[in-house]
């Protein structure tokens, strides 16, 4: 027994077929998020992940169960971001190349006394050519123009990582503070 194909019958399966696809990963909440459940390690699961680049609110909806909000994004490099959500009552921190999270980092709490930084430092009086991230300690809420560092990781670029940093010397100025406000 033969069987004929015909190459004008297998172009609108083709097509019912990638259009399926595509309907399933837009609507069908097919990103990252979605295999997340709180409780769970939730940087692990986020790593290496695609992020759906779209609309926030839509995202923020379809992950209602998660309490996700974008919590805003600073560019690295023209293709590198950090990203931050608030998921699960933590926030997050994405290493992002395009749409794929290359590495995550659980926020620490931060505060106007304990701000979130992100830009370079100095370390020992010297400018630093990497940029951190880190929670300053802002305690004495001092006129300096600089705090010292409590906690700090360097964004690796080339590795798409957050590297663990010393933070012994490290002084960073108060004009890469992110920290919007005291609630987190």
């Amino acid at each position: 027994m033969k069987f004929a194909c015909h190459a004008g019958n297998m172009k609108p399966g083709i097509l019912l077929l990638v259009t399926g696809l595509l309907v399933a990963n837009v609507f069908g909440g097919s990103d990252g998020f979605s295999s997340i459940q709180c409780g769970s390690d939730i940087a692990k699961a986020l790593t290496g992940k695609r992020i759906s680049n779209e609309r926030i609110a839509d995202l923020e909806k379809r992950h209602a169960d998660l309490a996700l909000k974008d919590l805003g994004a600073s560019e690295i490099s023209d293709r590198l971001s950090c990203i931050s959500w608030l998921i699960c009552g933590s926030e997050f921190m994405l290493l992002q190349d395009g749409s794929i999270a290359g590495d995550v980092l659980k926020v620490p709490p931060h505060s106007k006394t304990s701000p979130l930084f992100i830009g370079t430092c100095e370390m020992n009086g010297k400018e630093s050519k990497d940029i951190l991230v880190a929670i300053l300690d802002n305690e004495k809420e001092t006129d300096a123009k600089a705090l010292t560092a409590k906690v700090a990781w360097k964004i690796d670029q080339k590795k798409m990582k957050f590297v663990s940093v010393p933070v012994e010397g490290l002084r960073c100025p108060r004009s890469g503070v992110i920290t919007l406000d005291s609630s987190l």
